[in-house]
């Protein structure tokens, strides 16, 4: 009997799934999500609009009052601004248009994992550039990789998942002059790190900026994400976008927490920043910890101890769910926590301080 397998890609057949444990905590700060949520105004008016609307039809084939109003938000042009079922499915469309058997990707390692992922699937040669030895961008190493292989695309997170670092926009615009080939930046955790790359776009037409609803406006249950490029380049990354890919009430959400941002969002935003600073100051008190500054809403942590026995502590002793990146290159000794409120962050530093008594680094 035939087996369907053999049908399958031999390089995806070799990769390992892009997945998460299953494990459920009763503080959640594995995932980078907002531990506030959308406010009540924001999902009250978003019910309001959604009760007379007819959930028989499609929803809008191009979300043209959604594009608008996202254009107006990140002060950029409506017809280069293309939304979608998270930032992830953007991505994976601008590299679907792009890479393939003889393109190459670049990357700066440890990142978000699904780049290469995906680039491998289309059949794309991935090479890697590592970050250096404070867990930031190496820009000079960088540069120099693009002057010498020539990379169809660079893709950068910035901030960085997982290592919050953040490229700094005079940086990247040496890069995208280095180049000629795209340069794709991630900015899913912008709003928590004050800085944005999209003013570069309008000098650089071979930049793409890509951002998501999931993190900053809490609406990762929805699945909302944007990209900005020049018009040119949204056109061609339309073409690999399923049609009807942003259902009607993640829509109508999103429109409204743009509307709603300064008043209703902004100010979580400023709340998470602030923890975020008390909870790196209070990870450095504690011996046998280290964390790394970030400029989002998460940060990497060496540990004295091995990750998985941290991360099984905080689970099975404090209900706490961290996120263990020790698989991540460079990362051996490292978790990763998300930013909670003040009550799940000190629940977190509680039973660290309790787990790394009397260990040191």
């Amino acid at each position: 009997m035939a087996n369907p397998l053999d049908k399958i890609k031999p390089r995806v057949r070799g990769l390992k799934a892009y997945t998460l444990k299953p494990d459920r905590g009763e503080v959640k700060l594995n995932q980078n999500e907002n531990p506030w949520g959308v406010p009540d105004a924001v999902r009250a008016e978003t019910l309001r609009r959604m009760v007379g609307r007819s959930w028989s039809r499609y929803p809008d084939f191009v979300p043209v009052t959604l594009r608008e109003k996202l254009a107006v938000f990140a002060g950029w042009r409506a017809d280069g601004v293309v939304a979608g079922n998270g930032s992830n499915e953007l991505i994976q469309a601008t590299l679907m248009v792009t890479l393939g058997e003889g393109r190459r990707l670049l990357i700066s390692e440890p990142t978000f994992a699904l780049y290469r992922q995906i680039a491998t699937v289309l059949g794309g040669e991935v090479l890697s550039v590592p970050l250096d030895v404070g867990l930031g961008f190496d820009v000079a190493a960088l540069r120099e990789t693009i002057e010498r292989e020539r990379p169809d695309v660079t893709i950068l997170c910035s901030p960085n998942n997982p290592t919050g670092c953040r490229i700094e926009e005079g940086e990247l615009g040496r890069l995208l002059e280095t180049t000629d080939g795209l340069v794709l930046v991630d900015e899913a955790y912008y709003e928590f790190s004050g800085r944005t790359v999209v003013p570069l776009l309008e000098q650089h037409p071979n930049l793409a900026v890509f951002r998501t609803f999931s993190k900053a406006l809490g609406l990762a249950g929805l699945r909302v994400g944007y990209l900005l490029a020049s018009p040119e380049l949204a056109r061609e990354v339309s073409k690999a976008v399923l049609p009807y890919n942003l259902n009607a009430f993640s829509q109508t959400a999103a429109e409204v927490a743009v509307e709603m941002y300064e008043e209703s969002l902004r100010p979580t935003v400023e709340r998470i920043v602030a923890e975020r600073e008390r909870l790196h100051a209070e990870l450095e008190s504690i011996e046998g910890l280290a964390p790394v500054r970030s400029c989002a809403n998460f940060m990497v942590v060496r540990s004295g101890l091995e990750p998985r026995r941290v991360y099984e502590e905080l689970l099975g002793r404090g209900g706490v769910l961290i996120r263990d990146v020790s698989g991540y290159p460079m990362l051996k000794d490292y978790f990763r926590v998300s930013v909670g409120t003040p009550a799940e962050n000190d629940r977190l530093l509680h039973w660290l301080r309790v787990i790394f008594e009397g260990v040191k680094l």
